[in-house]
Order: C-alpha cells, then sequence, then structure tokens
C-alpha cells in the first residue's frame, strides 16, 4: 500500500483528501486552554488515507500532529501544520473473550471500548477518572487509574500497528521491535501514527466503593497503609478543611447497586451553585477557603456504591479547568504531601496569598518498563491539582502551579505528560534512564522531524522557546 501511495501524484492525494479536509480549521483542547490553527486537518476514515497525508506532508516538508479528543490540558497536539483527527478511526476490529484481548482502531474512545467490551462479558482492568480519551492519546501520555498493584493503561497494551514518517507501516509489541514499542507507549506522539492496538483486558466485573471522610493527619499518619486498603484507592484532600475523602474500590460478586444521584445537590448545588461560587471568587478571592469548606461538606462521602467497573472509575467533570498532576516515588510522598500542607497553610494564612481549587487528588499506581512514563521503574503517588474556569472565565493558576511545581519536582516528581509542566531535556535526562534511547528512537524513525511539534521540540529536543509559542494559550490571567 505505501509504494501505490509513493506512486500517486499530488494531483491524486488532493483529489483522495480533499474530501476529508478542513481548511483554516481551529483546534481548542476540551479545557479551552490552548488552541492552534493548522494549515489544514485531515479527517480520515481508513488507514489508506492517513498514509495519503504523511506523503503529502512529506512532499510539502509540512509537520503532522494527531489530535484525539483534546483532553490533554497542554498543548501537546498543537500545530501549525497538518493535523489529523482521529475521530472517524473509531472501529471495534475483533474481541476475543477466549483469551481477552480487544483489537481496536487508535481513534476509539474509551467510552466504546467499554460498551464493546461489556457486549462480550470483558472489561478493562483499570481506567481513569474520564473515558472521553482515544485510546491512541491514552497511550502517547501513559495516562494511568489508579491502584497499588496496577500500572498505567499503557502497560495493557499487547500490541500496536504504527503509521511511521517513511509511510510504512510497522507492528511493535514485546516480542517484536520492542524499542519502538517502548517507546511509542508513552511517545507524545512523536514516534508516528498509531493505527491500531490491541489490548489485554478481563472477565467483566463490578467494584465496590467505600468512601469515608478522614482527619487529614490519620491519613498521613498511615498513608501507604491506607494505599493498599483497596484494589483502586483514591483520595480527595480538601486542605482548607484539613480533611481527606478516602476512596476504596474492590472486586465484588454483588450486584450492581449504584447510589441514585440526587438533582438538586449534584446538579444544582454541586455543580451550578458551587460554579457560580468559584466565579465570584474572581472578585472576592477570600471567599476561595469557604467555598472550599463548603464543597467539603457537601462532597462528604456516605455508603458504599457497587456498579459496573468502568462506572466506579470515573466520575464527572463537570467545568473546565487548569490542571497540573506530578508522579512521585511513593517513598516520599508522605514528606511530599507534608511539605504541599505547610506551604498552603501559609497562602490561606496570608491575606494576598494564593487561593487553589479543590480537591487535590491522591492516586497510586505500580511501576513498569514503558520508557517515558512516569511509573517508570518505580511504584508510584500521583498528586494533582485543580484550578477551575467557571463559565468558561480564565482564572489566576500559573504562580500557584509554578510553586506546587517546585514542591513536587524537589521529592522526585515526574510530571504528567499530557499536562503543562515546568521539565525541559536537562532535568528529564536526569528523571528517565531511557530518554537518551528515546531521542535516538526519534531522530532514526522520524530524521526529519514529521511528527515533532513545538512541545517536542522543546521539552525533547530541547529547540524553540520555553513557552507556547504553537499552541497559543487562550489564557489572559497569570
Amino acid at each position: 500500500m505505501s509504494t501505490k501511495v509513493s506512486e500517486l501524484s499530488n494531483v491524486d492525494l488532493y483529489h483522495i483528501l480533499d474530501p476529508i479536509s478542513v481548511k483554516k480549521g481551529e483546534f481548542t483542547n476540551w479545557a479551552e486552554t490552548y488552541s492552534c490553527r493548522p494549515l489544514s486537518i485531515f479527517e480520515p476514515q481508513t488507514e489508506f488515507q492517513c498514509q495519503c497525508v504523511v506523503e503529502l506532508a512529506k512532499r510539502e516538508g509540512k509537520r503532522l500532529r494527531v489530535a484525539g479528543s483534546g483532553h490533554s490540558p497542554s498543548n501537546l497536539a498543537c500545530t501549525g501544520g497538518f493535523m489529523i483527527k482521529t475521530d472517524r478511526l473509531n472501529q471495534v476490529l475483533e474481541i476475543n473473550a477466549v483469551e481477552k484481548w480487544v483489537n481496536v482502531q487508535a481513534g476509539i474512545k474509551l467510552h466504546e471500548v467499554h460498551q464493546a467490551l461489556g457486549r462480550h462479558g470483558l472489561a478493562m482492568s483499570n481506567v481513569g477518572s474520564i473515558s472521553e480519551q482515544a485510546i491512541a492519546g491514552i497511550i502517547a501520555t501513559a495516562s494511568h487509574g489508579t491502584g497499588w498493584d496496577f500500572p498505567p493503561m499503557s502497560s495493557s497494551v499487547l500490541e500496536l500497528e504504527l503509521l511511521i514518517a517513511d509511510g510504512s507501516r510497522v507492528i511493535c509489541s514485546n516480542e517484536e521491535h520492542i524499542d519502538l514499542f517502548k517507546a511509542t507507549l508513552c511517545g507524545l506522539g512523536a514516534t508516528g501514527i498509531i493505527l491500531r492496538v490491541k489490548i489485554q483486558v478481563e472477565k467483566a466485573f463490578c467494584l465496590a466503593e467505600r468512601k469515608e471522610a478522614v482527619p487529614f493527619d490519620s491519613v498521613i499518619d498511615h498513608l501507604d497503609d491506607i494505599a493498599q486498603s483497596g484494589e483502586h484507592v483514591r483520595i480527595w484532600w480538601y486542605a482548607q478543611a484539613d480533611e481527606m475523602h478516602v476512596m476504596r474500590a474492590d472486586h465484588t460478586k454483588e450486584a450492581a447497586h449504584p447510589i441514585k444521584s440526587s438533582v438538586f445537590w449534584d446538579r444544582l448545588v454541586g455543580f451550578h451553585l458551587i460554579q457560580f461560587l468559584l466565579c465570584l471568587g474572581l472578585y472576592i478571592p477570600s471567599i476561595l477557603p469557604s467555598v472550599a469548606r463548603f464543597s467539603c461538606w457537601l462532597r462528604r462521602p456516605h455508603g458504599t456504591t457497587i456498579d459496573d467497573s468502568w462506572k466506579i472509575f470515573n466520575l464527572d467533570v463537570f467545568i473546565k479547568q487548569y490542571t497540573a498532576e506530578w508522579a512521585v516515588p511513593h517513598t516520599n510522598a508522605k514528606e511530599c504531601i507534608n511539605a504541599l500542607r505547610d506551604w498552603l497553610a501559609q497562602e490561606h494564612a496570608n491575606p494576598r496569598g494564593l487561593r487553589p481549587h479543590f480537591p487535590l487528588e491522591i492516586r497510586w499506581s505500580d511501576g513498569d518498563d514503558i520508557w517515558l512514563s512516569p511509573s517508570y521503574g518505580r511504584k508510584t503517588c500521583w498528586i494533582g491539582i485543580i484550578q477551575f474556569k467557571p463559565y468558561g472565565f480564565d482564572v489566576p493558576w500559573k504562580d500557584l502551579f509554578e510553586k506546587f511545581d517546585s514542591i513536587m519536582s524537589s521529592y522526585g516528581g515526574r510530571p504528567h505528560w499530557a499536562k503543562t509542566h515546568p521539565f525541559y531535556p536537562p532535568e528529564l535526562r536526569a528523571s528517565y534512564p531511557h530518554f537518551d534511547d528515546f531521542v535516538r528512537l526519534l531522530k532514526d524513525v522520524d530524521p526529519n522531524g514529521l511528527f515533532r511539534n513545538d512541545y517536542v521540540d522543546r521539552h525533547i529536543f530541547g529547540g524553540g522557546t520555553k513557552g507556547d509559542s504553537l499552541g497559543v494559550s487562550t489564557a489572559g490571567m497569570a
């Protein structure tokens, strides 16, 4: 197929690609924090069309990036060249219920995979807080759920089919093209276009999630024990109330018994009122600690929820937000969280201090052997911070995140690749034993930088500027 594509004339390529191209389109991520204007946005339905886009980009000397659902709050997908949107590459190709694996096109959304697997009595072993991402985006950033013995989701991938810069298609796994496989499982979209993904799954299961509100000191004194007190443990930390909401989810044979949501409490109060108060906080910052304490009381957990696994893993995310998240060695987690507590207490005590939103989220993942995975070689504690954008309005976040980043990096943290971060080649080289292997592999499979963008140039190759020049920030406040 690639030979046929290379033999096509430019006129033929334009004829094939014109029906799937959007001229002068704009790409904006879900959080509306970054946007870009690619020269053309292509929405292919077939792998052949993807090959045609690659061929055209090579001939015209344009860079090419792939974008899925746009859930990364950074400018990871942004480009001033060509862009492929994978929304129409969303087919389930094969499900093997005996060997428990699924083969899918890389643009399929996670919630579509859940539905397809459910019809065959199967489920993914572990997923994150949302299921709107495309499978390829999850893989490109080694996204994660939570669980002491559960590595990031890329570790469930058995095989990838990749379209690389020379136009050829390569199948890679732990048995063939191993280096390319280990690089692509957290490849930032720079190794090539992921066409197909084969994922290990398991028999469908329900989870019973128990929730409780616990004082900060009671949690921090027994942090590792709590992290291992359930298969999937996550914590919401309301620093303003000095309280943590601990959620433990475990396999159960009991039938699904979800707690019915209240339209009044969940939507009217939990969403609309909180969003209004956050917006008011833009003009009266002094109310924000009280809003946080109110939200802590409002969301104080109770009881046990039993439901299909992915419904327990997932959370409702109503308000767009800035977010930063770091992976620290679990051995440093207690000391790191205490340092964050001291810092936030200082901010709260200062009438002009920073006013973070809520809650901070704490999760865990097992170590893996993926070259650029933040969990590479170590059991990891993930700590994330957010600043909501009520009604889409911008909020102060940069100073807050800079101080947060500084503390997290001082405890051996590695930043989540999908989110904005301050690490460049010197810091990344010190953090990742295979960083230089990754760089060498990119130079080998993509010597002309077809799949690079400003993000990859900055953070992997040290080029460009330490800013967001191609992914234009929509933010107006620092």
